[in-house]
């Protein structure tokens, strides 16, 4: 009976539930929580918006910035055209903390490449969360201009991952 008792405890509600914690992702880019810290019993779940790599949330926001004095000198420049294309398009952004893989697996083709028409529901790539991989779609439609990630880099919430027009 000692082994019925552990299935039990086993059963209860798993804070560490991927379910849950997606739940809890949805919940907090839903209402722009910036961190949730759970405890039930002694296990503990807690998500934080950029986590302890501020260096990648740096980076991008760094490099964002400088195509936009390109882009006023570039329209008097006819020479520059793929310039101007590139900062007037929108950007998909990473919805997660994770790692970005352009392909299923290392063997597959890309899920999209420059040039690339998407649609709102074409998967762009992958981000692996807590050993979860979660295909991430476009959710907007059109052409594909930029890739902004390196295959197998970090990315962070909000992270610019795509450019497209």
């Amino acid at each position: 009976m000692a082994d019925d008792s552990k299935q039990e405890s086993n059963d209860a509600p798993d804070v560490f539930d991927v379910r849950r914690v997606r739940r809890l992702v949805a919940l907090m880019n839903e209402h722009d929580l910036s961190e949730i810290d759970l405890r039930q019993g002694e296990q503990r779940v807690r998500l934080r918006r950029g986590g302890d790599q501020p260096v990648f949330a740096a980076t991008p926001a760094m490099a964002a910035p400088a195509p936009a004095p390109v882009q006023a000198a570039a329209p008097a420049a006819p020479a520059a055209a793929s310039a101007p294309a590139a900062p007037a398009g929108k950007t998909i952004n990473c919805p997660m903390v994770g790692t970005f893989y352009l392909s299923s697996s290392p063997d597959s083709a890309p899920f999209v490449k420059i040039g690339d028409q998407v649609g709102a529901d074409t998967t762009v790539c992958i981000i692996e969360a807590m050993k979860v991989f979660n295909e991430i779609p476009a959710e907007t439609s059109g052409k594909i201009t930029a890739i902004l990630v390196e295959n197998g880099a970090p990315v962070e919430f909000g992270q610019p991952m795509f450019r497209i027009e």
